[in-house]
């Protein structure tokens, strides 16, 4: 009897010491990873590596660029210890004033056909490069569907990177265009990579800090978060801090000393989109 109660007694005594020091009893984990719209060259990999656990890979060209470097480096991406997570970049309303279903269906189809090229297994996750924010018009939201869908058939899986700041509108009321997609999505499964640099809940572009969880970017549901951006948006991310004075994020001295600026994501996986190979 004894010996029980100095048992009883000891785990009474290690419980208090637990709860003092506050220890939660499951704590999320995030994963750190950058995204960039030229590919950062095979050399920098490994020095990117020391900080990152996954890198965006583009399957088209990004916005404003007229090639896409990334083809053809997954292989080297992988075996350099990254995951990823897979981009194909979207249309801007103006392209889409006539058969904005039709559009869509098209790159989806154009989604496939880049990501069987590079090798990327079946389910996938391809996150679609929505842009331009706030409440989508009809001809955004048709084509946006008609993307998923037809990714859906091809044996993937959907996602969209996308706005996930608040933008007041004109009657007064907030939109998020995350929480408008989802709203709007019925039973589509989408998985969501959001933008939201305004600090806070940005931490700015840091890296020494622990990693932030994608849920804390102000949209509970997503698996991304973008939390910095290169160059360094002033009229969001004014209040930020943690940028170089030229306004770019950088990932140590080596990759600053070589202008190798990133952008900062946060995932609930080393591996958003599962592209590694089985």
């Amino acid at each position: 009897m004894l010996r029980i109660l100095r048992l009883t007694a000891c785990l009474a005594a290690f419980s208090l010491l637990i709860t003092s020091l506050d220890v939660p009893a499951s704590a999320d984990s995030s994963f750190l990873g950058f995204d960039r719209n030229e590919y950062p060259g095979d050399a920098n990999l490994q020095e990117l590596r020391k900080t990152f656990s996954f890198a965006g890979y583009w399957l088209n060209n990004p916005p404003g660029a007229r090639s896409n470097t990334w083809a053809g480096k997954r292989v080297r991406i992988e075996a350099a210890g990254f995951g990823f997570v897979v981009l194909f970049n979207g249309r801007l309303y103006r392209d889409l004033k006539k058969d904005a279903a039709g559009i869509g269906q098209s790159d989806g189809q154009a989604a496939i056909a880049a990501a069987r090229r590079e090798g990327f297994p079946p389910h996938t996750v391809i996150f679609l490069d929505q842009e331009e924010g706030g409440r989508l018009l009809p001809e955004q939201r048709a084509y946006l569907f008609a993307w998923i869908d037809e990714v859906v058939r091809g044996g993937f899986r959907a996602g969209i990177y996308c706005s996930g700041i608040a933008v007041r509108e004109s009657g007064g009321a907030t939109v998020t265009t995350a929480e408008d997609i989802r709203q709007n999505a019925g039973q589509r499964r989408i998985a969501y990579w959001v933008i939201n640099d305004v600090c806070p809940p940005s931490p700015g572009c840091t890296l020494a800090n622990r990693i932030p969880s994608p849920r804390s970017s102000s949209i509970d549901f997503a698996e991304v978060w973008q939390f910095a951006q290169s160059p360094k948006r002033k009229d969001v991310a004014g209040a930020c801090r943690g940028y170089d004075p030229n306004g770019s994020c950088y990932a140590s001295a080596a990759t600053a000393k070589q202008n190798l600026y990133v952008d900062l994501n946060a995932a609930n996986s080393a591996d958003p989109s599962e592209g590694r190979s089985k």
